[in-house]
C-alpha cells in the first residue's frame, strides 16, 4: 500500500450501528523534552446505534507547568475523512497530508494550531501481512504513515503561544471493533543521544469472543535508515513484555539482533483519557508524550547502543478503573 492508502478511512457508513471505532493522531515534541502537542480526529459507531459521532481531541503537555486537554463531539454528518489521503475534518480540527490547523475547546480551555510537518520518511507497519490489515483479525489495527516528521508553525494553549521549529513527531492511524482489553504502545524518534533511531511498538491482550488470549508484542525499529522489525510470528512468539499503569517494558530477539528497553512516566505526567468501545464498555487510556525511557540495542554486526530518552510517547490502556490518574476528557 502507498502512503495515501495507509491514511485513507476505514470505517463505511454503510454500516453504521455494526461497531466501529477509528482514530488519526499526530504528536510532537519539543526539543529538550518539556513540551509536547497530541492531536486526534476518532470516529465512534456504537453498537446498535445509526449515527456515529466524530470526536476532536487535543493535549498539550507541559512538563515545568499544566496538561492541558480538551475535547469536541461532532454528529458524523458534521464531519468528513478521506478515502484517498489523510484527510479529517471534525469541528475546527483539520488533517491534510504535510499541513493541520485548527482549534478544540471545552471546559473553559481552548488549545488551537497551524502547524505544517514532513511526510518523507516511509510508512511503518507494524503487522507483518497485509491480510492482517483487511482481516477480522487481528480486531485492533494500527499502521504509522508518517513515523519520523519535522515539525513548524505554532500553537497556543489558553491564549499562550508556543513556537514550533523542527520538532519531531508523527502521524498514526488506528482502526478496529473495539480497544484492546489491555494495552501498551510507545512511539519515540528523539532522543538524548540524538541518534537517527525511530523506536515503535505495542504490547495488547485481545479477546476472540469469550476468550482473553495471551499478550502479544510487536517491535519496530528505523535505525540509520535500517529497517529492524521484530514483527515475524516466531518473533511474537519469543517476545516478553510488561505493562504497568505508568509503565511499558519489553524484549525481544531475533537473527536480526536483540532489543529491549522500557518506557515509563510518573503519575503527574499522564492525562487519563475515556475511550469508549462501540459496545459502550469504557477503556481508560493512560496518555503520556514526555515519557522518559532507555531502549538497550544490541544488532547483528553492530556493538551494543543505549539510548535514553525525556520525549517518548506511551500509552497505556486498561479496563481498570483504579488506575490513579486523573481523568481530563
Amino acid at each position: 500500500m502507498t502512503e495515501q492508502h495507509w491514511n485513507a478511512v476505514r470505517f463505511d457508513p454503510a454500516h453504521a450501528g455494526r461497531g466501529h471505532v477509528e482514530s488519526y493522531f499526530l504528536k510532537l515534541n519539543e526539543p529538550d523534552g518539556r513540551r509536547a502537542l497530541w492531536l486526534k480526529a476518532t470516529i465512534l459507531d456504537r453498537r446498535g446505534v445509526a449515527e456515529p459521532v466524530a470526536e476532536a481531541w487535543a493535549i498539550a503537555f507541559d512538563r515545568q507547568g499544566e496538561h492541558v486537554a480538551t475535547k469536541q463531539i461532532a454528529a458524523w454528518r458534521e464531519a468528513s475523512f478521506s478515502r484517498e489521503a489523510l484527510g479529517a475534518r471534525v469541528a475546527a480540527l483539520c488533517f491534510a497530508e504535510g499541513h493541520t490547523q485548527g482549534a478544540v475547546e471545552s471546559g473553559g480551555r481552548r488549545i488551537s494550531w497551524d502547524l505544517d510537518f514532513t511526510t518523507d520518511a516511509p510508512p511503518l507497519v507494524p503487522f507483518f501481512h497485509p491480510r492482517m490489515y483487511e482481516g477480522r483479525l487481528p480486531s485492533s489495527k494500527l499502521v504509522t504513515p508518517h513515523p519520523d516528521s519535522r515539525f513548524v508553525g505554532r500553537y497556543s494553549v489558553g491564549g499562550a503561544e508556543v513556537e514550533v521549529e523542527g520538532w519531531r513527531g508523527m502521524q498514526g492511524h488506528n482502526w478496529g471493533r473495539r480497544h484492546a482489553e489491555l494495552y501498551g504502545w510507545a512511539h519515540c524518534n528523539q532522543w538524548d543521544e540524538g541518534e537517527d533511531a525511530v523506536l515503535e511498538g505495542v504490547t495488547a491482550r485481545v479477546k476472540v469472543g469469550p476468550v482473553l488470549l495471551p499478550p502479544l508484542t510487536v517491535l519496530c525499529l528505523r535505525h540509520r535508515g535500517v529497517r529492524y522489525d521484530f514483527n515475524r510470528p516466531a518473533d511474537i512468539l519469543r517476545a516478553r513484555a510488561t505493562i504497568t499503569p505508568r509503565s511499558w517494558s519489553f524484549r525481544a530477539h531475533s537473527d536480526l539482533g536483540h532489543i529491549e528497553g522500557e518506557l515509563s512516566a510518573p503519575t503527574r505526567d499522564f492525562a487519563g483519557l475515556y475511550y469508549e468501545n462501540p459496545d459502550g464498555a469504557m477503556t481508560y487510556c493512560l496518555n503520556s508524550k514526555i515519557a522518559e525511557g532507555r531502549l538497550r540495542l544490541a544488532l547483528a554486526g553492530r556493538a551494543p547502543l543505549v539510548l535514553t530518552t525525556r520525549a517518548a510517547a506511551l500509552e497505556i490502556g486498561t479496563k481498570d478503573a483504579s488506575h490513579g490518574v486523573r481523568m481530563l476528557v
